[in-house]
Order: C-alpha cells, then structure tokens, then sequence
C-alpha cells in the first residue's frame, strides 16, 4: 500500500509539494481524516505526506483562516484540487481560498527550512512542481 500511495503522488508530499528526494526523513502515508476521527485505513483515506506536513497536521480536519477567523477544513488531497486553493509566488505556496490559507498556516507550508528545501529542488530540477 505504502509504494501504491508514493506512486500516486509522484513521491511528493500531497500537501505542500515537496519531493522525497530532498528530505533527510522517509515520507509518511498519512490519514487524510484521521483513524481517531474515524477515518478509514483505505487507499482513499491516505495521501503521502512530508514529516512536517504529517505532525503539523496530527489528528486535526479544521483550522482558523486567518483573514476571516473561521474555522474551515483542511485541505483534502483527494476531492481538492490543489491549483483551486494553492498558488506559488516565488519559493513562497500562498492560500488563495480559506482552505488553502488555513491549510498554508496550519502545516507551516512557509517556514524557512521548507523554503531553503525548495531552492535546492530547483537546482536540481524538482521545483517548481509540474
């Protein structure tokens, strides 16, 4: 299932885009609706995740838009498509709905290690995403 789940993904995190090949730790398959939550164990319910992507997300399904306040829904990598919530602006993946900003806000898309990450991916050709 594991192998399945990285090959639907193209080995990038399903979230914030980063490819296995530039990170020091193995990428987790990841309950998009946590088991706790009553998520299934099915190959529907599971996205490949980065590790910061997967402990920054835990058990939680919601999060605060930051321009509203609101609580909406975490970014679902199986019924969202990401172009309709995400954008690129540079090294930068900037929220363009409320689940995208939650989302970018809630997993930490933006902090400066994922940054220098994606200026390595570039020289060697993984970023940007296509």
């Amino acid at each position: 299932m594991r192998a399945e789940v990285s090959h639907r993904a193209g080995d990038r995190c399903e979230y914030c885009q980063m490819h296995q090949a530039m990170q020091g730790a193995t990428f987790h398959v990841e309950h998009i609706v946590p088991e706790c939550q009553g998520g299934r164990n099915d190959f529907e319910n599971l996205a490949w995740s980065c590790p910061s992507c997967n402990l920054h997300k835990a058990s939680r399904l919601v999060a605060a838009d930051e321009v509203t306040g609101h609580s909406v829904r975490l970014f679902n990598p199986r019924s969202d498509s990401w172009e309709e919530h995400f954008s690129w602006n540079g090294y930068l993946i900037i929220g363009l709905s409320a689940i995208g900003r939650a989302t970018v806000a809630a997993l930490r898309f933006n902090d400066e290690r994922r940054v220098r990450i994606r200026r390595v991916e570039e020289l060697v050709g993984l970023f940007p995403p296509t």
